[in-house]
């Protein structure tokens, strides 16, 4: 018997904000979020788990940047075809992957994206940041009707500004649902979209679908002087074929066995596996192949797919390593069935055997809502 999630803290009342994108330039000293202290949130700043390593200091940023030793060459731009255009609509579910952390899931009739990001290149402005090395799976124009957008943090390669106001201007009745702090983020720079702002283990639902906020091991922050005063987070998202989890970005620690704790098996694990090295850097930040498949093995996930890796040149390990690294360890792990799908791959899941068949009480799913 698997213990059922208990909210943290009550509803909010829902706030109309879009304010223009001016006042972004405030985001460096004003607050993003406020609330009691927990566990994970000292009144000012957000923490990982006790006992979770925090995101690198200033001196092992500075070691890592003159050690660096690359891993297999980057090939440059690889200028593939796009997928076919998806289906309208699933009623069971079924995963495209557009690129790095951004995956089409159809749900039981609804259409969901993670982490979207559609844009040549990731950081502060078109010109300045690290550049896609391949295009997305997906054309933008060839996307389904998007109701749900999961937010799992605030770095660039997961939190890209041009496209979600692409989206946002695309299908005007979507939802975001993100952690604490990215919604004020988001209408501070002109994202004018219902925004749902959770904690870890609390939710929310849209249609047949109940959406859990889960714990990482990451950081957040977009500038070196505004750390950590938003919320990263991963997702569970419950519904009639079973449980998925979407890692987000994420190093090891103790919420894998706890996620599974409380849910039970996964029928789909969505899991992060480059960007990973060096491991004496990258480790508290992002899982690697190895600990991708442990997570899935921990999560007894009846499939999984690996994400985070081959568009964006963000670490020491190349292109291919990671998806290469995957296939070397599958032996080890018989147990674990994980799957690597080339962008603009299209894979359906069929129902699975511990489909959930109750859901908590509608009145005890608290969210943080700020909505037009």
């Amino acid at each position: 018997m698997h213990n059922t999630p208990q909210p943290l803290l009550p509803p909010l009342a829902p706030r109309l904000l879009c304010l223009p994108p001016l006042l972004a330039v405030l985001g460096g000293c004003t607050p993003l979020y406020s609330g009691p202290p927990t566990e994970h949130f000292d009144g000012t700043r957000f923490s990982n788990q006790p006992g979770v390593p925090s995101r690198p200091g200033a001196g092992e940023i500075l070691k890592w940047h003159f050690s660096r030793r690359t891993g297999p060459a980057w090939q440059g731009f690889v200028d593939a075809p796009f997928g076919p255009p998806p289906p309208q609509r699933v009623e069971g579910l079924r995963l495209s992957f557009v690129g790095h952390a951004t995956v089409l899931l159809q749900y039981h009739g609804l259409n969901l994206l993670t982490d979207p990001v559609w844009s040549s290149r990731v950081g502060p402005a078109s010109w300045l940041g690290t550049q896609r090395q391949r295009p997305p799976g997906i054309r933008f124009e060839d996307l389904p009707p998007i109701e749900l957008i999961l937010l799992s943090h605030d770095h660039y390669d997961h939190l890209d500004l041009p496209t979600l106001r692409r989206l946002v201007e695309a299908f005007p009745n979507l939802t975001i649902i993100t952690g604490l702090g990215n919604g004020t983020f988001l209408q501070q720079n002109g994202i004018c979209a219902k925004v749902i702002e959770l904690d870890w283990w609390q939710s929310t639902t849209l249609g047949s679908l109940t959406i859990w906020a889960t714990p990482a091991a990451h950081w957040s922050g977009r500038n070196p002087f505004f750390l950590n005063r938003t919320l990263w987070v991963g997702f569970v998202v419950q519904g009639p074929e079973g449980a998925l989890y979407y890692a987000g970005d994420t190093g090891w620690g103790p919420h894998f066995a706890q996620i599974y704790e409380r849910f039970g098996p996964m029928h789909l694990a969505l899991l992060p596996i480059g960007a990973y090295k060096p491991e004496w850097f990258m480790g508290a930040q992002h899982i690697g192949p190895k600990e991708a498949l442990e997570a899935s093995a921990v999560l007894k996930a009846s499939h999984s797919v690996g994400l985070h890796f081959g568009t964006f040149d963000l670490a020491d390990d190349g292109q291919l390593e990671a998806t290469q690294a995957v296939d070397a360890l599958r032996t080890a792990y018989p147990e674990v069935r994980f799957d690597i799908l080339q962008e603009g791959e299209g894979r359906d899941f069929a129902a699975h055997l511990n489909a959930p068949t109750d859901k908590p009480p509608p009145g005890e799913i608290p969210s943080r809502p700020l909505s037009l």
